[in-house]
């Protein structure tokens, strides 16, 4: 940190740990917010303070209603990024209601080329039913679990032998939705995707698709019954506009 305030160091990456008092650079010119939906209030008057002397760039896929309407009626410059990044391909979306024949069929699929799947159950009470469930309709798969209850330590172990490909299947939680970034994971199953939003389903989405493979995304419901309409209008949009 005292580096870079005495211009020793041009870059520093970090949390908003950096927009603290204490971090005071002798020439910053320009900052850039990546996840800018994750910030809170705090932080974000804290930028706003130094917006008056260094040009800001903001990152969001999914940015907050306020950000997006601010750009929207021109009182912030927006760029939209349409192209996917080089060697990757759109990933197809299904949206529709449970059927774990289809789940298996995936799962078999993603197998079947040496791949891995998240599978997201955003339920810890029932979660340990759920690894049960998967276990007698994948038998072959190798099935791990975290859920944000878990000690931490206990996650970054599970997390660090799933990247080590120790295990086929990654039973989560939406602890997932942010910062993974894992290659070789190219189907993700959501169950109840219909208590999600937009944003989370979008986040989640983009947790595959992350290589030259072809990415999966399953989003399912228990029954049309089960739908509000706002939950079908969200589910509607994953598959007619991304």
């Amino acid at each position: 940190m005292k580096d870079f305030n005495d211009g020793k160091i041009d870059m520093i990456i970090g949390t908003h740990r950096i927009l603290q008092e204490d971090i005071r650079p002798k020439d910053l010119g320009l900052i850039i917010v990546d996840e800018e939906q994750k910030f809170g209030v705090g932080s974000k008057e804290k930028i706003k303070l130094l917006k008056t002397e260094v040009d800001v760039l903001t990152l969001s896929a999914t940015p907050i209603p306020r950000t997006l309407y601010m750009s929207l009626t021109g009182v912030r410059d927006i760029v939209l990024i349409e192209t996917h990044p080089e060697g990757r391909n759109p990933i197809e979306t299904f949206v529709g209601e449970i059927d774990y024949q289809v789940v298996r069929r995936a799962i078999e699929r993603e197998l079947a080329r040496a791949g891995q799947v998240y599978y997201v159950y955003n339920r810890i009470s029932g979660i340990e039913n759920k690894k049960i469930q998967l276990q007698q309709l994948v038998p072959e798969a190798r099935v791990a679990l975290t859920h944000g209850r878990m000690d931490g330590s206990r996650i970054e172990e599970i997390m660090s032998d799933f990247v080590n490909k120790k295990y086929d299947i990654l039973l989560t939680t939406s602890i997932i939705e942010s910062g993974m970034d894992i290659g070789n994971v190219n189907t993700l199953i959501v169950e109840n995707s219909h208590l999600f939003g937009l944003s989370q389903l979008y986040q989640l989405r983009g947790r595959v698709g992350r290589s030259s493979e072809r990415a999966y995304s399953y989003l399912f419901y228990p029954g049309r019954g089960n739908l509000s309409l706002p939950a079908f209008q969200r589910l509607k949009t994953l598959t007619e506009y991304t």
